[in-house]
């Protein structure tokens, strides 16, 4: 069985969205994760601060690695975040993992995500479906 740091290295080989948010991975165990990355110019919205999306696709991200990491292909059936504060260009974001629920075919995370200060500035939740193929 591949390692959780070989399957989500893969999973980013073949993820060019997260590559083009700039998303690094600072760690990843058995059903943790914790991603970083930094708000640029385009991606704002017309208010000038980061678009919902922004902390969505990073927690979404943080999500799809935690929940693979375990060695069973599993993709998310429920998402939902809650925006806390405003993000700004040039903040750098950090999202952990927090694994709630790890059955056989359902798991469930919770993703907080904070910017540079320490600052929680969003929470995300979502649950996958584990399939019965492995990584």
């Amino acid at each position: 069985m591949k390692s959780p740091k070989e399957i989500v290295a893969e999973m980013l080989d073949k993820d060019e969205f997260s590559q083009f948010l700039g998303i690094f991975v600072c760690k990843i165990e058995k059903g943790y994760c914790e991603l970083t990355m930094t708000v640029t110019s385009v991606m704002t919205n017309g208010f000038e601060i980061a678009h919902g999306g922004i902390t969505y696709s990073l927690g979404d991200s943080t999500l799809a690695f935690a929940s693979n990491s375990r060695g069973k292909q599993c993709v998310s059936i429920d998402t939902n975040i809650t925006h806390l504060s405003r993000v700004f260009v040039g903040d750098v974001l950090v999202a952990r993992s927090q694994e709630i629920h790890a059955g056989n075919q359902i798991a469930v995370y919770e993703v907080d995500i904070f910017n540079q200060n320490q600052k929680k500035v969003a929470h995300f939740k979502g649950t996958v479906k584990v399939s019965d193929n492995f990584w």
